[in-house]
Formats: structure tokens, C-alpha cells, sequence
């Protein structure tokens, strides 16, 4: 049993005096110690949950795409206000507002070219996360706004804001010599937000996948051609692919790690892959044959080239070519998801989700055992 005194919970007996056992005078009372100039929104409480509060507001840039949804979704998970910037109509970010609490989850419209509207995005933060990405260059936003001018407005406004912490996504294999323009473009993009906030957390991540992927999905859907082209049949392509809600919890880990600040980090999943192996597995999980063919590198670009005409979502492009016929590369020095506490999940236990969608009805309720296991690979 307990009294209330102004909105404070104290057990009863401590309304007692200590000598007689009577009621004590309201001076007598413990008196609970608060710093006002903290708002009370923003002290951790409660029970842990969506009702709860974290402590954490983050402005989440590029929440609407793939990764953005597993992000929003573990901040709102723990109790956090996040404020969501769009560009798109407002009936495409319907299914991320049920993933926080009523009133935590704020959404802005926002123009990437308007640093005021930035800036209004971010400026009662104490996080900010940048997703934002695109796969191909269109008329209005090319790599360099995308993956440069836009994270260097994002990190600059948010020194001048005060904001404790900035995470950037960049990619594992963004490389000044790539022959990617995409992953040049990325990093350049990396250079530029340490300059602008020196105690940015940089995450590296390799090809994701997951559910709404466009790695996984993409070799999948290929089922529909007479073959699957690869070049130099994906023998000399090694790959090693993470779960996006790895690389979710780990932008989250790194939220409420202190000594994160700085610091790069590379999400790759535990085993690596030829890609040839690798795609081979994805069509067992289908039981679907399995038909690779050479394909050369300019002949490849030449027919992403054409599929770059099409005025929506082009299937294939020229930079996806060169991506994923990149080797993945190894950061030995850098910090993983083993240092954010992450057990990192294989392809095998996961792929199903990815998959299971693109199977035949007779094989629907197939068992995932009966995909034999790509084959690891240990020296490259």
C-alpha cells in the first residue's frame, strides 16, 4: 500500500515518525531530488516497450527505405521519439507509423536541397541516423547529391545543432579506386562527414538482405530468364552478406554505447561465399534448376544499359553490375558486430524469409533442410 505525495509514490510507513509512529510533519518527509533543467520526457521510465521512454530522440534520414523500416522499427521497439523526414506521398510511410507509440513517431516533409528544412529536421535531436540511398542516378539527384552534398549538409547541421550523435551508412567496398561510381561516390561521402562531425559513427555494411532486398530478391526473380548471367561464372567474386536486422540492432547498439563515438565499423555476415556458390544456394532454397552462364563485362553493361531506359525502377544498371561482381573486402583492424554485443546470422537460417515467396506452390511448405548449404569459403 502506498500514498501519493504530488505525484510521487512513497510507502506509507515512511509517512511515519521515526520516534512515535505518527504522522510526520511534510517537512519531515523524504524529499525526491530533480534536476529541472532535464525534462522530465526525456529521463529514461517506465516499464521496456513501445509505452516506455528511452531517452533517445533521433531524426532518422531514408527511414522509407529497406533498412530504414528495421531501424524505425527497433527505435520505437525501445521507447524512442523519432522524427521521420519524407519526400514521398504520405501513403507510402502508412505502415511505418503502428511501429511506435502513439505521438513518438513525428513525420516532416523535407527538402534534401533546403538546409532549413534539414535543419528543422534535426535541431531537437539527440541522434541522427542517415539511410538516405539510391540504387541509380535519375535526372534530379546523382550519386554525388546523394551519397556527398546530402550527408555533408546532414553532418554539418548537426554540429551546429548540438546533436550528441550521428551514425552514417556507407558500404563495406566504398572505394575512391572502385570502378563503381556508386561506391566512390560513398566513399567520398564518408571523408566528408568526418570532417564535418569529427565523432561520427560510420557503418560499412556489405550487400543486405532481407525480405524487401534487392540482392536475394534480385538473383531470384531472374528465374524468369533462360539463365542466370554472371561474369567469369561469379568464381572469382567473393561475397559476404549480412541480415539487415543485424545491421539494425547494431546502429542501435551504437546508440547507447558510449565509447562508439568515432569509431568505424564493418556488419559483414559470419561466412563468406563465391557468388557463384552463393547464388546456386538461393536456387536450391527455390528448387528451382540452376542454369549460370559467363557473361562479359561490357556485354553485361550493355544490356544493364538498355534496362537503364526504362523510365521507372530500372532492373539492372551498370553500377549494380560492377557492386556485386565486387570482392568484399577485409577490415581485420576495424570493429564488427562481435563488438556491439551482435551474433551475426548465417544465410542458411534466413534465406527462407527472403524466399520463400518466389517458390512454386508444390514446394511452398518444403522444408529448408532440403537446400544443400552453399559452401563457405576461408582463403579469399
Amino acid at each position: 500500500m502506498a500514498a501519493s505525495v504530488r505525484g510521487c509514490r512513497v510507502p506509507c510507513r515512511a509517512l511515519l515518525s521515526p520516534r512515535t509512529g505518527y504522522g510526520a510533519s511534510p517537512s519531515a518527509l523524504p524529499v525526491l531530488q530533480q534536476d529541472h533543467k532535464v525534462h522530465y520526457s526525456v529521463i529514461p521510465h517506465g516499464r521496456s516497450g513501445r509505452s516506455s521512454v528511452s531517452g533517445i530522440t533521433a531524426t532518422v534520414f531514408g527511414a522509407t527505405g529497406f533498412l530504414g523500416r528495421y531501424v524505425v522499427n527497433r527505435l520505437g521497439r525501445i521507447g524512442s521519439q523519432v522524427i521521420i523526414p519524407y519526400r514521398c506521398d504520405q501513403y507510402d510511410i502508412m505502415y511505418l507509423r503502428p511501429m511506435g507509440d502513439l505521438g513518438q513517431l513525428l513525420f516532416m516533409e523535407w527538402d534534401s536541397r533546403n538546409k532549413d528544412s534539414t535543419r528543422r529536421a534535426l535541431e531537437h535531436s539527440n541522434v541522427v541516423i542517415n539511410l538516405v540511398g539510391k540504387e541509380w542516378e535519375t535526372r534530379n539527384f546523382k550519386y554525388e547529391d546523394v551519397f556527398v552534398n546530402i550527408p555533408r549538409d546532414i553532418a554539418h547541421l548537426s554540429r551546429e545543432a548540438g546533436v550528441e550523435k550521428i551514425i552514417h551508412i556507407s558500404h563495406l567496398n566504398a572505394n575512391m579506386k572502385s570502378p563503381s561510381k556508386y561506391l566512390r561516390n560513398k566513399a567520398v561521402g564518408e571523408r566528408v562527414v568526418r570532417e564535418e562531425f569529427p565523432d561520427a559513427v560510420i557503418m560499412k555494411p556489405s550487400e543486405m538482405f532481407g525480405r524487401e532486398d534487392l540482392f536475394f530478391n534480385h538473383y531470384a526473380n531472374m528465374r524468369w530468364f533462360v539463365g542466370v548471367p554472371l561474369i567469369a561464372f561469379g568464381k572469382k567474386t567473393v561475397k559476404q552478406p549480412v541480415y539487415v536486422v543485424d545491421v539494425a540492432k547494431a546502429i542501435i547498439s551504437a546508440i547507447k554505447d558510449p565509447d562508439s563515438k568515432g569509431k568505424t565499423y564493418t556488419l559483414t555476415g559470419p561466412n563468406r561465399y563465391l557468388l557463384h556458390d552463393l547464388v546456386e544456394y538461393i536456387y536450391a532454397v527455390l528448387h528451382r534448376p540452376y542454369l549460370p552462364y559467363p557473361l562479359p563485362r561490357p556485354l553485361y553493361h550493355l544490356v544493364a544499359k538498355f534496362f537503364e531506359l526504362n523510365p521507372f525502377d530500372p532492373w539492372i544498371t551498370k553500377e549494380k553490375v560492377d557492386r556485386f561482381h565486387t570482392t568484399d573486402m577485409k577490415f581485420p583492424d576495424l570493429p564488427g558486430l562481435d563488438d556491439l554485443g551482435i551474433v551475426p546470422t548465417p544465410v542458411e537460417q534466413k534465406a527462407i524469409e527472403v524466399l520463400r515467396r518466389h517458390r512454386k506452390f508444390r514446394w511452398l511448405d518444403a522444408e529448408l533442410e532440403e537446400a544443400k548449404p552453399a559452401r563457405p569459403v576461408t582463403n579469399m
